[in-house]
């Protein structure tokens, strides 16, 4: 039972890894373009922000046991394979890119819109305050994102073994279901509540982390409202 144990949660580890890295590495430009191209926003465009909310939302309500099959030609055609940790990593990004672009979205729609606006006045361009203002200040609600999403797709790769995907799922449904193995079966269940829960903490405690650095190095923030509402009044004893 052991070497079963071992090599599935690798398996479960490579799906969730790598689904979380293209999920956040696509996921955030897209969640970007979203806050950016809302009503209001600096890129304000109704037609992009539109369609590419329409993508998202159809992506995020698509159940994720039919995109799989769904999306076999695709797997294939892109890894070669549509079984086992691989050929799952492919659905589990595409599930997971639109729900974590809304994470994102939401992330930074939380920002203060006085930092926004006085690094506008101070001549900040729009990837500027992107950079320098945005994703900084929505660091922690960003990891937070992240740890969720990692949270959502170790319960999706379960999903993907149970089908052929491989890892714990795939163990939990052949050998604990299928085979009528009840203790492999809690192992798994209890293996993958275990895991939940060490992202969770560790997601906590980066969060936390990142809040009090922030809360301690607010002085920026200060200066760039002092900034702001100093320039028209310089501009006024000038005149």
């Amino acid at each position: 039972m052991r070497p079963l144990l071992y090599d599935n949660t690798l398996d479960t580890l490579f799906m969730v890894w790598w689904s979380t890295f293209y999920a956040v590495l696509i996921g955030i430009p897209v969640g970007i373009l979203l806050h950016l191209t809302g009503r209001g926003a600096m890129l304000q465009n109704a037609v992009v922000f539109k369609a590419l909310g329409t993508l998202v939302n159809v992506g995020r309500s698509f159940p994720f046991l039919i995109l799989i099959v769904v999306l076999i030609p695709f797997t294939r055609l892109v890894v070669g394979v549509s079984i086992g940790p691989t050929g799952a990593v492919v659905p589990l990004v595409i599930a997971a890119i639109p729900f974590f672009a809304r994470l994102v979205e939401s992330a930074l729609r939380e920002v203060d819109h006085g930092l926004v606006e006085a690094a506008q006045a101070m001549g900040g361009g729009t990837w500027t305050i992107v950079f320098k203002v945005l994703l900084p200040q929505a660091l922690p609600a960003l990891v937070a994102a992240v740890t969720t999403t990692v949270i959502t797709l170790v319960g999706y790769s379960a999903i993907a073994g149970a089908v052929g995907g491989g890892g714990l799922g795939n163990l939990a449904y052949t050998y604990g279901y299928q085979q009528y193995e009840t203790t492999l079966m809690i192992t798994t269940v209890v293996e993958l509540i275990v895991l939940v829960t060490l992202v969770q903490l560790l997601g906590d405690l980066v969060v936390r982390r990142l809040t009090r650095r922030g809360t301690r190095t607010s002085s920026p923030r200060v200066g760039l409202r002092r900034a702001r509402t100093e320039e028209p009044a310089a501009a006024t004893e000038a005149a």
